[in-house]
C-alpha cells in the first residue's frame, strides 16, 4: 500500500518576506502598524521609566530631590587617601586634612587606626535611585538584556514609523520632513 502525503510549503526566507514589506502593500502597512502599537503598549512602562530617569539624571551633579544621609561603616584600617576615595565610591575625592589618627574629607571622617567612616551621603528616594540604575544599566547587571531589547523596541519605532504609511501618502512626504528637521537637530546636537 502506498500511502501520499500532501505536500507541505517550504518556509519563505526573511529576505522575501522583508522585500515584500517594503513593497508597501495595504497588508504590510497595517502589519506595521500593529506591531508598533502593540509593542508601544508593551514597552509604555519602561519608557515611563527611562523617560523620568533622563530627566533625573540631567540635574545629577546638582542636590535636585536628594536627602542626607547619615552612613556609619567600618573600612580595612590604614588606607590612604586614593585607596579611602575607591573604599568610599567618591570621583575627586580628596582628604582636606589629616589630624592624629582622622582623616577629614567633604561631608566626614575617617579614622585611620580602627578603620571607621562617618560621612554624610545625599541620596535620591529609592524609586528614583532604582529608575537611575535602570536607566544606566551596564554588562556586569543580570538584567541588561532588558536594556538591549528596549534599544531595539526603540530603533523599531523609528524605523517603522516609515512603513506605516503609502511613500505616495500627503502624510508620509509631511512626516519626511519632520524627520528631516529632527535629524537635522540631532546632528546639531552631537556637533555642540
Amino acid at each position: 500500500m502506498v500511502l501520499y502525503l500532501p505536500r507541505r510549503k517550504a518556509p519563505t526566507p526573511f529576505f522575501v518576506y522583508f522585500i515584500q514589506i517594503l513593497t508597501m502593500g495595504r497588508k504590510s502597512e497595517n502589519t506595521f502598524r500593529e506591531f508598533h502599537r502593540y509593542l508601544g503598549f508593551f514597552l509604555a512602562g519602561i519608557m515611563a521609566v527611562y523617560a523620568i530617569s533622563g530627566i533625573v539624571l540631567t540635574f545629577r551633579t546638582t542636590d535636585f530631590m536628594k536627602s542626607e544621609y547619615e552612613v556609619n561603616t567600618t573600612l580595612e584600617a590604614n588606607l590612604n587617601e586614593e585607596a579611602l576615595g575607591s573604599a568610599l565610591r567618591k570621583r575627586g575625592f580628596t582628604v582636606d586634612k589629616t589630624e592624629g589618627d582622622l582623616m577629614y574629607f567633604a561631608g566626614g571622617t575617617y579614622n585611620m587606626q580602627t578603620g571607621e567612616a562617618s560621612y554624610t551621603e545625599k541620596r535620591l528616594p529609592a524609586v528614583l535611585e532604582s529608575m537611575n540604575k535602570l536607566h544606566k544599566m551596564h554588562t556586569g547587571n543580570p538584567l541588561f538584556w532588558l536594556g538591549i531589547f528596549f534599544g531595539i523596541a526603540l530603533l523599531f519605532f523609528a524605523v517603522s514609523a516609515f512603513f506605516m504609511f503609502r511613500p505616495s501618502a500627503p502624510i508620509y512626504k509631511k512626516g519626511l520632513y519632520f524627520a528631516a528637521a529632527g535629524f537635522l537637530l540631532t546632528i546639531v546636537l552631537l556637533l555642540v
